[in-house]
């Protein structure tokens, strides 16, 4: 079962669809059967995050919680029981996802179409399932071998969402 809470009021997310592309997604990389938890927040609230489990003082886009935190990327869950058929729980915050696509399209934040955001949903929603199944970007080849993953991820999405 995909979660979703929303408690920022600043950006419009369309749940649905969210909930949708990550049904999708979830399918894809064969773990429909997983819980998953996503968290629409406040720059605040994703700032408090980060600097309570991360130690940097300063909002960011996305926030990943693995359920199982010692999986080795590439590894397959082998749930135990039903309570490991969880995968964890991702914080995003829009607000922050629009200050960056705005500065990254070099655009007004207010230029920021609906499309735009909801292309880098898909991609941070890939990017924070890839932390819950136990990726990481800290060295230069994890963060090859992640991207490569994303980007083939990110075009089955593409795909699946255009033959509707």
């Amino acid at each position: 079962m995909i979660l979703i809470k929303n408690n920022q009021r600043t950006i419009p997310i369309n749940t649905q669809e969210i909930k949708h592309a990550a049904n999708i997604l979830l399918d894809i990389l064969e773990y429909s059967d997983f819980d998953l938890g996503i968290w629409f927040a406040s720059d605040k609230t994703i700032r408090t995050y980060n600097k309570k489990y991360r130690n940097k003082d300063k909002a960011t886009d996305i926030l990943s919680f693995p359920y199982h935190t010692e999986l080795v990327a590439g590894k397959r869950i082998k749930p135990a029981c039903e309570e490991d058929k969880n995968l964890g729980d991702m914080i995003i915050a829009p607000q922050y996802v629009r200050t960056y696509l705005a500065k990254d399209n070099n655009i007004a934040v207010n230029k920021v179409t609906p499309e735009m955001l909801q292309d880098r949903m898909h991609v941070l929603l890939i990017h924070g399932l890839y932390h819950l199944l136990g990726y990481d970007h800290e060295t230069d080849k994890e963060y090859a071998a992640m991207h490569r993953k994303e980007i083939a991820l990110k075009k089955k999405l593409k795909a699946t969402l255009s033959a509707r």
